[in-house]
């Protein structure tokens, strides 16, 4: 039983406005479940969930795994150090292998863009794209737009600042397009060489005065820099990105008292964010952490909950 327009989640463009209206809706009824002593759901009992991180990750992995075991799905953890990647196997031969195993549901994250459609070309099993290269990473912009619309109440009109690393980073690849999907307005902020080519193809306006934009912000959103990502350093030092695109409590008390800051983690703490823009109520970061197991559960239960595909009559 899909509600959605894809048995798969790739980039955020696999949605309509309509799919994220009901996916974010679903999260905000399954946020609940999280709160309770028994956080426990039959939903998925006898499906399958194979996280293949073949990059490293803390929060999207055990987001994911959490997520699937609430629903009562069994899960199957693979790192790139356990796979059989490691003595060459492809990551077709990876995907069929996994499809002759039987899972239902495949979560991959893996450094080069397009991973995770190659997992689509090979197993049929649902896939979840937990981020590619510097592609995109859907599931956190559906983390984060669920964050700020349970924070304001509405998405459209909402006015989102994204600093940092915008030309290697899967998540603005993701959020900005989202964000214009659901009618709410965007500017990057970052040096020249940390911007794409063309960021107006995903729906944003480009400025380079941080403190001018700040007072007309609802939402100030933190990227780090993806050293991990970049073929050579584009920046003279952190402590001078950290001087022009960093906050901290000056920078903080420019903002409008009703402007929030988040950041997908992990936080370069004193280089994007200092320890005082960290600990401010306006941070919503761990709300964003809270949120991606709510999010992913209602993903997951819109593409594979109900009877199984093709089960026998």
């Amino acid at each position: 039983m899909s509600t959605l327009s894809s048995q798969h989640l790739l980039e955020i463009e696999d949605l309509s406005v309509e799919n994220i209206d009901h996916i974010l809706s679903t999260a905000h009824s399954l946020m609940e479940i999280n709160m309770r002593t028994i956080k426990k759901l039959p939903t998925l009992r006898g499906r399958t969930v194979v996280n293949l991180f073949l990059e490293p990750s803390t929060r999207t992995r055990t987001s994911f795994e959490i997520a699937a075991k609430r629903l009562s799905a069994d899960t199957i953890n693979i790192s790139g150090s356990t796979s059989a990647t490691v003595k060459g196997e492809s990551l077709v031969d990876t995907a069929q292998t996994l499809d002759a195993l039987g899972c239902d549901i495949a979560i991959i994250r893996h450094r080069f863009a397009g991973a995770a459609h190659t997992l689509t070309q090979n197993m049929r099993a649902s896939v979840i794209n937990g981020g590619d290269g510097c592609h995109q990473h859907p599931t956190q912009a559906l983390l984060d737009l669920f964050t700020m619309r349970e924070h304001f109440g509405r998405l459209k009109g909402l006015h989102v600042g994204i600093v940092g690393d915008i030309a290697h980073s899967r998540v603005a690849g993701s959020l900005l397009p989202a964000l214009r999907l659901m009618g709410a307005t965007s500017t990057v902020v970052a040096p020249p060489t940390l911007l794409p080519a063309r960021v107006d193809l995903l729906g944003a306006t480009v400025s380079y005065d941080l403190d001018a934009l700040l007072p007309k912000l609802d939402v100030l959103y933190m990227l780090r820099i993806q050293q991990e990502r970049q073929a050579r350093a584009p920046l003279p030092s952190l402590r001078e990105y950290t001087m022009l695109f960093g906050v901290g409590r000056r920078r903080l008390g420019l903002l409008s008292p009703h402007a929030i800051i988040m950041h997908p983690g992990p936080v370069n703490r004193g280089v994007e964010l200092s320890s005082a823009a960290l600990a401010t109520a306006k941070n919503l970061r761990l709300d964003q952490v809270s949120a991606g197991v709510a999010v992913r559960m209602a993903l997951m239960y819109l593409m594979v909950g109900g009877e199984k595909k093709n089960a026998a009559a």
